[in-house]
């Protein structure tokens, strides 16, 4: 028997039922009924990890897809220890799937996509290299909470936000505090500083015409102006 493999592929020959060798790209010649070629891809290999429902650790469901990318590093150990290990690694990565966002609160889940994601990776290479498999990434492409959680999430984003918010204006408040405490004291250093800013008040609000400007004068100003004019 003859058959050419591709720069790409990998022969796994056999003997009589017994592992022989591995055959490299090229012209290959082997013995039929005796001998067995199987031919193994040598590429980069792209297997999509089934969408799922997660629990976190607080019990929280959560829709999560992922692709994983791998290679086969030993052909001979992919069609000897494995028998479908295009299927064994997408089942045993979904599981671990499963494991390591069980493991984590949500809050983590969801900002540390690309740590998860290499955890998931070291756990399933360690298990999948004695199989011949190279796993080179996984990438989880999905994250999909329930309507009632993205609800709870919006709502509590936005108390967050008015927490902030009312922060802010309430140092803004203690500034002002502070600087008309400061004003005050200095204002009151000099006997006609505060008189000038009163007129200096007076003058602005005068500049609209729609204004009105109320003085209050002390009850006892008219007795002492006529005596004033007496004199």
């Amino acid at each position: 028997m003859f058959r050419i493999l591709y720069e790409y592929q990998r022969g796994v020959l056999f003997t009589a039922g017994r592992f022989t060798e591995v055959r490299d790209p090229g012209p290959n010649l082997w013995i039929p009924l005796v001998q067995e070629l199987r031919v193994v891809d040598m590429r980069i290999k792209t297997a999509e990890i089934p969408r799922q429902e997660v629990l976190t650790r607080e019990n929280i469901p959560l829709l999560v897809n992922a692709v994983i990318y791998f290679r086969v590093a030993k052909p001979e150990a992919v069609i000897i220890k494995v028998e479908d290990y295009m299927f064994a690694i997408k089942q045993y990565a979904q599981a671990t799937l499963r494991d390591v966002i069980g493991y984590h609160e949500l809050d983590f889940v969801l900002t540390e996509r690309e740590r998860i994601a290499e955890n998931i990776k070291e756990i399933v290479e360690s298990e999948t290299s004695a199989w011949g498999i190279d796993v080179e990434a996984i990438k989880i492409q999905e994250m999909e909470l329930s309507a009632e959680m993205k609800r709870a999430m919006a709502k509590q984003a936005e108390a967050e936000r008015e927490r902030r918010a009312m922060i802010i204006a309430s140092e803004g408040e203690l500034a002002a505090s502070q600087n008309l405490q400061e004003a005050a004291a200095m204002l009151s250093r000099s006997a006609g500083a505060l008189h000038l800013r009163t007129l200096q008040t007076i003058r602005d609000i005068a500049a609209d015409p729609s204004e009105k400007i109320v003085l209050f004068m002390p009850s006892d100003l008219g007795h002492a102006v006529s005596q004033m004019m007496e004199r």
